[in-house]
């Protein structure tokens, strides 16, 4: 990713996250191009580019500035992205993304971390539903992604996340999870939280990439 265009996706996803809140003021220009290594030139079409979009408003002589309603805007585009991905595009996306963040995740990881995770397990364990099993499914590999303590990261895998609360999902999963599956994708799940713990990221990967292909083969392929 260039650097204006991880400029772009760092503002996004602070308009989106509530660090930017409406009214706040965003960092000048100049901050902006020294934190990203951007001409000034540069930031102000990534600028211009958010505010053609009504995500932010600027003021000469003031500063730009947070416009009202923009988590919201973007929000409701997130969601309609994710209505439009099926889920074999889905899985070809989770697996070309969660075993390539294993080695950040190893890296660092923290207690509070794997508490997550271990909460996640847990939950999904006693979901009484298929609704609930997937809720805490996919909480539990958000809270994997958000232990890269990478924003970006995070951010795509919110999204991920979104898609998967779809209808065509649900119902493939619905049809695909028998007892004997949703058993499997437990131990599979508590086997790739230990290797993360024990911070062995070639294990990690390989059952992260052994879990995934697992799932795809269950949806897609009956």
């Amino acid at each position: 990713m260039n650097p204006a265009d991880a400029l772009r996706e760092t503002l996004l996803r602070e308009l989106a996250d509530g660090t930017w809140r409406p009214g706040d003021r965003l960092p000048t220009e100049r901050e902006l191009a020294e934190r990203h290594g951007l001409g000034r030139t540069a930031v102000r079409r990534v600028l211009q580019g958010l505010k053609e979009q009504g995500l932010i408003t600027q003021t000469v002589g003031s500063g730009t500035y947070a416009s009202d309603g923009a988590a919201q805007r973007l929000h409701a585009r997130r969601r309609a992205e994710a209505a439009v991905v099926s889920p074999a595009e889905l899985m070809a996306a989770r697996l070309a993304l969660e075993p390539a963040i294993v080695e950040l995740v190893v890296a660092h990881a923290t207690a509070a971390d794997f508490a997550r995770m271990d909460d996640c397990l847990r939950r999904a364990e006693a979901a009484t539903s298929v609704e609930a099993f997937e809720r805490w499914d996919g909480a539990l590999h958000e809270a994997i992604a958000e232990a890269a303590h990478n924003g970006f990261v995070t951010g795509v895998f919110r999204l991920m996340n979104e898609a998967r609360s779809q209808g065509e999902w649900g119902a493939l999963k619905r049809r695909s999870l028998t007892p004997e599956r949703r058993r499997a994708y437990q131990r599979e799940h508590r086997a790739l939280v230990e290797a993360l713990r024990r911070r062995d990221a070639q294990r990690a990967r390989a059952l992260c990439v052994e879990h995934l292909r697992h799932v795809r083969a269950n949806l897609l392929e009956g």
